[in-house]
């Protein structure tokens, strides 16, 4: 793959995932909640665990895209962490942050 077009592509990733995390938390519908009904205070905390879990999840794509733009500086993008093998363009379109082929990941 061409080292600007995977540039371009991690660079979108980067934004996307950045945008999702600053989106993250609840947001104030503007109306008092009752803060001694059970089911708010549930609700409530169901979506601070969520928030949570998807922060996580985002953080963890974040560094995927720390590890691929490591290896565009160092020449090795495009190539699979564990054989060497070439990615192919196709995936790393559908994935930038591919670290191995279709068949490594399968395993």
């Amino acid at each position: 793959m061409d080292s600007d077009r995977a540039r371009e592509l991690l660079a979108n990733e980067r934004s996307r995932i950045e945008r999702l995390l600053a989106h993250l938390g609840h947001k104030d519908t503007g109306e008092p909640a009752d803060e001694e009904d059970p089911a708010n205070l549930a609700s409530e905390l169901y979506q601070d665990e969520l928030d949570a879990g998807l922060a996580e999840d985002l953080r963890e794509q974040l560094a995927a895209v720390e590890r691929a733009e490591a290896r565009l500086a160092a020449g090795t993008y495009g190539l699979s962490i564990e054989s060497g093998k070439p990615i192919p363009d196709e995936r790393l379109e559908a994935l930038p942050t591919a670290e191995r082929t279709v068949d490594e990941e399968a395993r």
